[in-house]
């Protein structure tokens, strides 16, 4: 059995715990958290501080770190590296080179191998991109996310003082779908292929356009986009915008020779973004505890694992019922 620690149990964290469930070769065995370790209630784990993490050294083989890429991964990250093989869902796209340093030194430096940046994206579509270019090379690579709840975004929404709860959905624009899938010229950037809707219960009494503007200027995150402001009650969060779904396609078009177009698809849809993320941090952790055990340590990225790490099936099974 894979023992498993998860390290945050927010919406992630739970999804995550609902996917180790699933898989008969991994087993949770603590919940870290910086909570009140009683006012949490699991499927089962004993749920521990995380400043009491360090006594868990030898009974984790693989530890899940389901913090927010807005304030807690950059941090945590690295720490937690220390102590465990990680993998973690870090998703703040242009600092993550940086973040693959800061973690890679960590985990060298106690022998430890962490993934980051691992879910659906970046995870499963940087996969896809990188297949896509490898097979054809002469092409163009395509990303649509949504439309559905980004749980980074809606994080970062969290984050600024006077916001109770938020929920920042991502929708694709629609002209812009139609025309690369039908090979039409369109010029691609941020602002025209996807808008913002954010949708926010705000503390009585706060200021609501210096909530919105920060919102709106956030860099990395909104500054990009055209991006609306909603300010909604608590009820009508309740009501309206409860789930967490999410999805998007990545398409890869190219020629394999002079008239002879190629494409190449690949598209999620999902109910539950936190419990499909949890889901993905579940297998790759399978992939890392494997890789570990292997002797590998230092930070890795979805790029360096394989299908058969990733499985729970055995090569001959998968050469004879998958291949």
């Amino acid at each position: 059995m894979i023992r498993v620690a998860i390290n945050g149990y927010g919406n992630l964290g739970r999804g995550a715990e609902r996917a180790i469930a699933k898989n008969d070769d991994m087993e949770l065995v603590v919940v870290f958290t910086r909570r009140d370790p009683s006012s949490i209630t699991t499927l089962g784990a004993p749920v521990i501080h995380v400043e009491d993490a360090a006594g868990w050294v030898d009974k984790v083989d693989v530890c899940l770190n389901c913090g927010g890429s807005a304030t807690d991964l950059e941090y945590q990250g690295p720490a937690t590296a220390e102590f465990f093989h990680t993998v973690d869902s870090f998703d703040t796209h242009a600092k993550i080179p940086s973040y693959f340093a800061a973690v890679d030194a960590a985990a060298k430096y106690t022998g430890h191998l962490a993934l980051i940046s691992t879910g659906w994206d970046p995870g499963l579509f940087s996969m896809l991109r990188v297949l896509g270019d490898a097979v054809l090379p002469d092409g163009t690579s395509t990303t649509f996310w949504g439309p559905g709840v980004s749980q980074g975004h809606s994080d970062a929404i969290r984050r600024i003082d006077g916001v109770l709860d938020a929920r920042q959905y991502t929708l694709p624009v629609p002209e812009t779908v139609e025309a690369v899938k039908s090979g039409a010229e369109v010029e691609l950037t941020t602002r025209s292929m996807h808008t913002r809707d954010c949708y926010i219960v705000a503390a009585e009494g706060a200021d609501l356009d210096r909530i919105a503007k920060e919102v709106t200027e956030m860099p990395d995150y909104f500054a990009d986009y055209d991006t609306t402001v909603h300010f909604i009650t608590a009820e009508e969060m309740a009501e309206y915008h409860a789930g967490l779904p999410h999805g998007g396609t990545v398409i890869r078009k190219g020629k394999t020779s002079e008239g002879t177009g190629q494409r190449i698809g690949f598209e999620l849809e999902l109910d539950s973004n936190p419990e499909f993320t949890g889901s993905v941090l579940a297998a790759m952790g399978r992939a890392v505890a494997r890789m570990a055990a292997r002797g590998e340590s230092g930070a890795r990225t979805v790029f360096d694992i394989t299908l058969a790490d990733l499985s729970p099936h055995d090569p001959d099974d998968l050469r004879a019922h998958w291949l």
